[in-house]
């Protein structure tokens, strides 16, 4: 049977889409409509509809009515029939491209959704023409899963391990997901973060097949019709870029594609959101990159950025379109949009879409986790905490209006004053109020009294926080003497707060003063940005400089680091504790709107997976090893929030929603077909 991989030429051409038929219903002789039609060769006559079977010959009574055609532009190469005229049409004439729809033979080992490679069966190859197709042998998914890691260990150079897991997703995409899921620790830098980022500063170079949708302005008065070209129609998740901000690179423009192609994998991976129902967009409105536009094999339009109202025109014709072709709860997750647009964006689409922006509420629930996490370690409540950001953008603003919130709950204090517990220090200095009129408006918040400080060392002198956040995107900005210094105060803070566990007048210290003293002067440190070379310090810095007692994390993943015959073990701030399972709790309820309570019941699931075992060893999160039922008890935790909220529309609400989760995951291991 016959189509364009999906029905929109069949309808372009006039052609009736009845010609397809269910893959479960082909007999045991199929037959393969072909159909045929004219180019612009003037020797070439009509061809009409016919059916042919699979040794060649017609079957039915409408190929008798198959013209004669010239034995010149039928016979190509080899003596095969040419009937579509391909083989003889010039460059400058038209040829329809027809296309197999029946996943059986050559075409089933080249269709990435249900390709099994030497898993298929001895029926199987039977039953789908296969046989001298593969070699003899007949191999089980994990022996497949083994071989691909075999060989993806054979590469040193991190992108070439990008590259091959690209080429299995294309290829054979259950397999691509059972190898990333069985791997997900040793994968996960592969995916995603940090190779991510050299991916995509040579997306142009690594281009080989187009994955998800490239909307430009291009397409701008037609994206509707754009998305229904792609060719599954049951999308519950798209995540988005225009690729303004991507990690901390810069304008990557539509090379940007590989952030949400890479997310969407661990969508599935992490969350088990299935691959058919994710929709990777790059949004191009142009690039502010030089080299990118001077670059010839940059895959974007070769202008300057659209600003302004073309942009703004561009978006809301995007959400509008998304929202009529997918409905009211598809999730829409914004992802590396500058913060000029990403705070506009995501204000302005709360109310009547169901948005997520994971650089800033998904990285401020994640790290919120690893905070409450780290106060098991640290002692205290966050009210009794000082915080200090390097960063004032859509992640460290998020972080910390999140951390205020927290805070707000907990002790029943107007969120304005929880506020004043947290400092952000920018490009400029400290923000202060003298600074107040010269802000964006996001920054505004954090504008707190206090004389102006220029540098990072000074403000850590002065304000002596107990946390250190680092989201500035600049690497190596939290040097020696800052970490040198957050560890001299913490432990004068740590030696006054003890003295209020001293027996009073005998200045005795029993074993639980002890305790008290050692948590207590450990300070926070946590150096956000990626990829790892923008990294605020690197894992063995923060423990040799404050002398092993920095209580550290990054966003970046780093190896252990062994100081005085200790060897410890960093935490990765990973967004991808918390997307997954927060983008299934949405999906799983039927929800509408994101509500800022969601993210806090993930971060306090997230903080309740980490193990005393993790705190002994100095983890702040939970080892990735249990993703997945992470994710289901975090996806637990946002779908009965939403269901308490209100917002959920998938009624009654499941007795059991961590197994309701779990049930609802996508299993990669291969189907049996008939």
């Amino acid at each position: 049977m016959i189509s364009l991989n999906g029905s929109s030429l069949l309808s372009n051409t006039g052609i009736s889409t009845s010609f397809s038929q269910s893959r479960r219903n082909v007999p045991s002789s199929p037959s393969i409509v072909m159909v045929a039609q004219s180019n612009n060769n003037p020797n070439r006559k009509e061809k009409k509809i016919g059916a042919v079977s699979s040794n060649g010959s017609t079957t039915s009574a409408a190929a008798n009515e198959i013209k004669e055609i010239d034995s010149k532009s039928t016979i190509a190469s080899g003596g095969v029939q040419d009937f579509y005229g391909e083989d003889q049409a010039t460059e400058d004439q038209l040829v329809t491209p027809w296309t197999t729809s029946v996943a059986s033979g050559y075409s089933l080992l080249r269709d990435p959704h249900h390709n099994k490679g030497l898993a298929f069966s001895e029926k199987e190859r039977d039953a789908h023409y296969l046989r001298g197709l593969l070699p003899p042998t007949v191999v089980s998914q994990d022996i497949q899963v083994k071989k691909m890691m075999h060989n993806m260990r054979q590469y040193k150079v991190p992108l070439q391990r990008y590259m091959a897991m690209m080429d299995l997703q294309n290829m054979n995409e259950r397999l691509f997901y059972k190898v990333l899921i069985n791997n997900v620790e040793e994968l996960l830098p592969v995916v995603y973060t940090p190779t991510v980022g050299e991916a995509c500063q040579k997306y142009g170079s690594i281009f080989r097949r187009p994955q998800g949708l490239y909307i430009s302005l291009k397409e701008k008065g037609k994206i509707l019709e754009v998305l229904k070209n792609w060719p599954e129609k049951n999308i519950q998740v798209i995540v988005v870029t225009d690729g303004e901000r991507i990690l901390g690179l810069g304008d990557l423009g539509c090379q940007g594609m590989g952030i949400p192609v890479g997310k969407l994998a661990l969508y599935t991976a992490l969350g088990g959101i299935r691959p058919s129902a994710s929709l990777p967009v790059t949004i191009d409105v142009g690039t502010n990159n030089e080299a990118l536009l001077k670059d010839d094999f940059y895959i974007g339009l070769r202008q300057k950025r659209a600003t302004g109202q073309e942009y703004s025109e561009l978006l809301d014709e995007f959400m509008s379109a998304v929202k009529q072709v997918y409905g009211e709860k598809v999730l829409i997750q914004f992802e590396d949009f500058a913060n000029h647009n990403a705070f506009e964006l995501l204000a302005k689409y709360r109310k009547t879409h169901l948005v997520f922006n994971d650089d800033i509420q998904g990285t401020a629930s994640v790290v919120l986790a690893g905070i409450v996490s780290a106060l098991k370690l640290v002692g205290g409540t966050l009210a009794e905490h000082t915080f200090l950001f390097l960063g004032a953008g859509e992640a460290g603003t998020g972080i910390a209006e999140l951390i205020a919130l927290e805070m707000s709950k907990q002790t029943k204090a107007p969120i304005e004053e929880t506020r004043k517990k947290i400092w952000l220090v920018d490009s400029k200095g400290l923000i202060v109020k003298s600074r107040k009129e010269s802000l964006q408006h996001f920054k505004e918040p954090w504008a707190h009294d206090h004389e102006p400080i220029r540098n990072l060392l000074d403000a850590v002198k002065s304000i002596k926080p107990t946390v250190l956040i680092g989201s500035s995107g600049v690497g190596q900005t939290f040097t020696k003497e800052v970490v040198e210094a957050m560890s001299s105060f913490n432990e004068v803070i740590a030696l006054a707060q003890l003295y209020l566990h001293l027996h009073l007048y005998l200045y005795l210290f029993d074993e639980a003063d002890i305790g008290v003293y050692n948590d207590m002067q450990k300070p926070v440190i946590l150096a956000l940005s990626n990829p790892t070379s923008q990294s605020e310090c690197t894992a063995e810095q923060a423990y040799s400089w404050s002398n092993g007692r920095a209580i550290f994390a990054s966003g970046s993943p780093f190896d252990p680091v062994e100081f005085n015959d200790r060897v410890f073990v960093s935490g990765q701030a990973n967004n991808a504790y918390i997307f997954p399972g927060f983008g299934l709790g949405l999906i799983m309820s039927g929800a509408i709107r994101v509500h800022d309570d969601m993210l806090l019941a993930a971060s306090e699931a997230l903080a309740a997976e980490v193990s005393q075992e993790n705190y002994d060893n100095g983890l702040i999160y939970p080892p990735f090893s249990d993703i997945r039922k992470i994710s289901a008890q975090i996806a637990a935790k946002v779908a009965a929030k939403a269901y308490e909220l209100g917002l959920a529309t998938r009624l009654p609400q499941p007795l059991n929603l961590v197994q309701y989760a779990e049930s609802c995951m996508y299993s990669p291991d291969y189907r049996s077909y008939r």
